[in-house]
């Protein structure tokens, strides 16, 4: 989905995504990529297999530009988590370790909590042919695990660092879950509304759709409450009268007589 808007302030900073022995240049750019979309910045790689820096790494990022200038290089992963104080590692596998296992939801929250009290965290990925290895894991306090299809639950890289950092930026995003657009136009007034009432239920009675004078009353309210539900904008109701104009104007009528509609 397009979506760079350059216009706008740019979300950064988050955990450490650390890369333990990423393969291609190619991948580290798409999760340079996956990571901005979720205003994290804080890259760090351990020993990528093919150098850094890497212009493999640059094209495939997309703009991401600002992680990959950001990254840093690091020999081992005890260097790389040296300042942190809480790791969490990413793993689709039993270790058969002693490990509390957290969900990326939960894990988020929990992260956003420890980091509001200055202390750092940083998110384990491993290379992209096996995953972390069981050492790794074992300097981690907590392992990270997205439920998926149990038959086939492999994420590549960039991937896992989206699912992840999603939650992170929700956890964080007050976004209502549900919005309507209005485009250019505006809420229509009660008045417009009753106004467009008006309009209608005058051409009905003159079509003699409302004949039965028991039955008005209700049908005049079922009407009302509908057009009340759909929540119209000014311009859906000049749209409507001009409907109500043409079903009911003057070519239809036998006695030649004006619509008495919106004017």
């Amino acid at each position: 989905m397009a979506g760079t808007d350059h216009r706008r302030a740019a979300l950064e900073g988050g955990p450490a995504i650390i890369l333990v022995n990423p393969q291609l240049g190619e991948n580290i750019g798409t999760t340079a990529r996956a990571m901005y979309n979720c205003g994290l910045t804080d890259m760090r790689l351990v020993k990528p297999r093919d150098g850094w820096p890497n212009e493999r790494a640059r094209a495939a990022a997309s703009g991401a530009d600002i992680v990959l200038e950001k990254a840093k290089l690091f020999d081992t992963l005890e260097e790389a988590v040296a300042g942190l104080h809480h790791v969490y590692a990413t793993t689709a596998r039993d270790r058969y370790m002693v490990k509390r296992i957290l969900l990326p939801r939960k894990a988020a929250s929990e992260i956003r909590m420890y980091m509001k009290a200055d202390e750092a965290c940083g998110i384990l990925f491993g290379a992209e042919r096996m995953g972390l290895l069981n050492e790794h894991i074992a300097l981690a306090d907590t392992v990270l695990n997205v439920p998926l299809n149990p038959a086939f639950s492999s994420l590549n890289l960039a991937q896992a660092v989206l699912v992840i950092g999603y939650e992170w930026f929700t956890s964080g995003d007050d976004t209502p879950d549900e919005q309507m657009a209005m485009g250019h136009s505006k809420p229509a007034t009660k008045e417009s509304l009753i106004q467009f009432f008006g309009h209608l239920e005058e051409e009905l009675d003159r079509s003699g759709f409302m004949r039965e004078p028991e039955k008005r009353p209700s049908m005049v309210r079922n009407i009302r409450n509908l057009f009340q539900r759909a929540g119209c904008t000014d311009n859906e109701l000049r749209t409507l009268h001009g409907i109500v104009t043409a079903f009911c104007g003057r070519r239809g009528r036998p006695d030649g007589e004006e619509s008495g509609g919106h004017k």
